[in-house]
């Protein structure tokens, strides 16, 4: 994004209210043509990625980021809710840069859902920074400069004689100092810079420098508060029975052995909607959990299965198969890829499925709601949208959104679960009947046999060479459900999101069709950390590599052939080549495994190495390079990276989500693990800044390519290919 693509309009700033005294006020508010940017940048999560100025616009108002108390004291308030992925430092960071402020010399407050904040107050699709990277700089300068013009009027003196540092203003000639908190009042008078000039980057003392993370003190001190931590008075806990096959139906249920439960209060039911399915459960409202959750098994209920009971993975696996058969909707082509393909001397084929895999956040979903006076709600959550709670629910109960207040508490893990506010849903419907504030929590059993989950994924492919080992044609045939739970997507056409990423690498392969097969599926699905690229990825690169193999060509090689231009991507592969000394022979039994991925979230590749290990192999080390164009703290991006190799890992060696009889098979880490410590390899991180005009993300790119760089990596030490996930790691040969 460059920096004229957004400026700061006029506006007087607000006196404070609830502060020690009159004091300064700014920020930005996100709109785009009065459409609500959290609803258009969610559905961009969902839905492929979109234009950089359509997801954040080009019209601001004015709305409170920052706050100076005459005082002195600073509150920045961060808009983007912290799941982990360091939004808690890296956001502020961006206006207190700007501000000459150090982060420890803030109060950091999340903001929640209002509109004053602006309508980007969402955490989800690697777009917290790369979004938001030149707006809120502009707040931090815009105030800078406005605290600098009060001062040299205070003082009597050209404001260019003036320089601002650890929130004082500085008269050079002089050495006269000014707290921040000195002329607050008398800055919030001033007219807002329309362009405030920002610092050169070489002048940075905060970004891109390892900067600590004010959050982790709170986390590792037990200080931090999560939405499972949330305890308000009068509060009740409830404990939600729902229908174990999905698509059934409530018919009734018999309470009196939960009625004679000590502490249970009562007995009501709450509806859920998520991705298109609708369904209704039984909610055991008690003094503690422990008695709602006994009240809750104590429950006897009555479903209807409808049929749905028939469901089962075996004969889904074996519908897709056979749908892999249909020609499918064309996604993109370039050249004249059937004729390409049918003379060509040198063709090969391949399958590649990939499973259903739960979120599995450490963190089970809850919310605590009370919905009072009538028309009143507040609610405390572990949200990655508090912007899409606040819209959501004030059309559908009709209420204004003054009457809405949302606390964003922090939360452990969110990897796209979070976006969807069905569990909150729940909890207001639950308090809006019993007149209490409830807190509704879901156990980690109903986490993980409720879902959502990431969809099963097919891949067929089709490739051509030329006499010489060069790529002359390329077919990614992709064969899976949507996300939104359509069942009658109209099958001439593509969807974006499920073809995420196969169309946009840049390899140069002058022939080429990609397409996709809709296959319904009866579950609620939604997108998991990297979306779609998580699967696709993993198919896309391996069939390169088997491609490679067909060319007799060097895997690295093979794919710097296909890019001549001058690209990020070529740029990244010569980056990984570089640091994993690819070219350096390595002992007898091991093998390197390559592959790189771009989609709308940013740009990253791996180079695995693994030894053979008995009858399977040994992930000695993973190299990853990241292209952020800027980078705000290293710190940050290497846990990120490294975090998102721990979940590709986990979908590719770990059993993951089965159905049977309509329902999910697994229940908790013991029969859906995760990676433990011991099974990580050592991750390397490399980070590519070189300042380019695009801002990339940094949560989810990290993910997609590690899966098939480990795969490859199996086939260069063992010549077994693996074309379907998950495998065992264990038993290769």
């Amino acid at each position: 994004m460059s920096e004229s693509t957004s400026t700061i309009h006029r506006r007087q700033f607000l006196k404070l209210s609830g502060f020690t005294g009159t004091g300064l006020m700014i920020g930005l508010s996100l709109k785009t043509n009065g459409e609500s940017v959290i609803e258009k940048i969610t559905h961009a999560y969902l839905k492929k990625q979109q234009d950089l100025h359509e997801l954040t616009g080009s019209g601001y108002d004015l709305s409170p980021f920052v706050i100076i108390e005459p005082t002195g004291q600073i509150t920045l308030m961060n808009p983007r809710p912290e799941i982990g992925q360091g939004v808690f430092q890296s956001v502020p960071s961006l206006i207190a840069e700007e501000l000459e402020v150090p982060l420890d010399g803030v109060t950091i407050q999340q903001t929640g859902g209002q509109k004053k904040y602006g309508n980007g107050q969402f955490a989800g699709g690697s777009a917290s920074v790369r979004t938001s990277y030149i707006q809120m700089r502009q707040i931090g300068a815009a105030a800078k400069e406005m605290l600098l013009m009060a001062a040299a009027q205070q003082w009597a003196v050209p404001v260019n004689e003036c320089y601002a540092d650890n929130a004082k203003i500085i008269h050079q000639p002089s050495g006269k100092t000014l707290g921040y908190g000195d002329v607050a009042a008398a800055a919030a008078k001033l007219e807002v810079p329309k362009n405030p000039t920002l610092k050169n980057p070489k002048d940075f003392k905060i970004l891109g420098k390892r900067y600590p993370r004010p959050d982790v003190p709170l986390k590792s001190t037990g200080k931090a508060v999560f939405g499972i931590d949330v305890k308000v008075p009068g509060m009740v806990y409830a404990s939600i029975e729902r229908c174990p096959v999905f698509g059934g139906k409530l018919v009734k249920y018999d309470d009196s052995a939960t009625k004679k439960i000590k502490g249970v209060i009562g007995i009501e039911t709450c509806e859920r909607d998520i991705n298109g399915h609708h369904s209704v459960g039984v909610a055991v409202l008690a003094e503690n959990y422990w008695a709602a959750l006994q009240g809750r098994k104590a429950l006897k209920v009555t479903w209807d299965y409808d049929g749905n009971e028939a469901f089962n993975t075996t004969n889904f696996t074996q519908s897709l198969r056979d749908a892999a058969k249909e020609e499918g909707a064309i996604d993109h082509q370039i050249g004249d890829f059937d004729k390409a393909f049918a003379e060509a001397p040198i063709k090969l084929e391949a399958f590649y499925e990939t499973p259903v895999v739960s979120h599995s956040a450490i963190e089970p979903m809850n919310c605590v709601c009370n919905w009072y006076d009538g028309n009143k709600i507040e609610i405390w959550a572990s949200t990655q949208v508090p912007g899409r709670i606040m819209d959501q629910f004030t059309k559908k109960y009709n209420i204004q959104e003054d009457n809405i207040t949302i606390h964003v508490l922090f939360s452990g893990g969110g990897f796209g679960r979070r976006l969807y506010p069905d569990y909150v849903e729940e909890a207001i419907e639950l308090s809006k009947k019993i007149g209490k504030p409830v807190k509704s929590l879901w156990t980690r059993e109903d986490d993980t046999k409720m879902g959502p989950f990431r969809p099963m994924t097919f891949s067929a492919f089709k490739g051509a060479l030329d006499n010489t080992g060069k790529p002359i044609a390329f077919q990614h045939k992709v064969i899976a459900p949507t996300l939104d739970g359509n069942k009658t997507h109209d099958k001439t056409k593509s969807n974006g999101t499920m073809t995420e990423g196969i169309s946009e690498q840049k390899y140069e392969i002058p022939n080429m069709k990609n397409l996709f097969v809709f296959h319904y599926m009866p579950v609620p699905l939604a997108a998991w950390r990297a979306v779609t690229s998580t699967t696709l990825a993993f198919a896309h690169e391996c069939f390169l590599d088997e491609m490679a193999v067909a060319a007799k060509q060097d895997p690295l090689a093979f794919r710097m052939s296909m890019l001549t231009k001058d690209t990020d991507t070529k740029t990244l592969m010569q980056k990984l080549k570089e640091v994993s000394k690819w070219d350096t022979p390595l002992p007898k039994g091991w093998g390197r495994g390559i592959a790189q991925w771009e989609f709308f979230a940013g740009l990253a590749g791996y180079v695995v190495e693994v030894s053979k290990k008995g009858n399977g192999i040994k992930i000695e080390k993973a190299y990853a390079v990241i292209d952020l164009g800027t980078v705000v703290n290293p710190d940050t991006v290497e846990a990120q990276v490294q975090g998102a190799a721990v979940m590709a890992l986990s979908a590719a060696i770990k059993n993951g989500i089965t159905f049977n009889n309509g329902q999910t098979v697994q229940n908790n880490f013991n029969n859906n693990p995760i990676v433990r410590i011991n099974e990580m390899p050592p991750v390397e991180v490399h980070i590519i800044a070189n300042g380019g005009p695009k801002i990339k993300g940094v949560g989810e790119p990290g993910l997609p390519p590690f899966a098939p760089a480990l795969c490859n990596a199996i086939y260069a030490a063992t010549g077994k290919r693996i074309r379907k996930l998950p495998f065992d790691i264990n038993n290769i040969v």
